[in-house]
């Protein structure tokens, strides 16, 4: 059973993973603070892309380099956009690393 955790904003987090490298080691899984991922057979899997704070242990500890995220950016760089343009927060600008679709992250 999944415990509610904390989310922040909506579609914001750069937090991505490539299947197809995962090794299945399971480290992503040990480190993250707010069990965003979880093993699925050999391989993770992001359960709440939403729950992610953006820490980097993931990324920082996965051997294979599976996972990407842009270590407490994803959050900040929306809300600071959403305040300068007036409207809702917006990953979808330069700098995120997204294809510029409102929330691509």
């Amino acid at each position: 059973m999944r415990v509610m955790t904390l989310q922040y904003l909506k579609d914001v987090a750069t937090l991505e993973l490539d299947r197809d490298l995962c090794t299945g080691c399971g480290m992503c899984v040990s480190v993250c603070p707010h069990r965003v991922l979880e093993m699925e057979g050999t391989t993770a899997r992001v359960i709440c892309k939403d729950d992610c704070m953006e820490c980097g242990a993931c990324s920082r500890n996965c051997p294979a380099g599976a996972i990407t995220v842009k270590s407490g950016v994803g959050c900040a760089v929306a809300i600071i956009r959403g305040l300068l343009t007036g409207g809702e927060p917006d990953c979808g600008g330069p700098g995120c690393g997204c294809s510029g679709s409102k929330g691509c992250c």
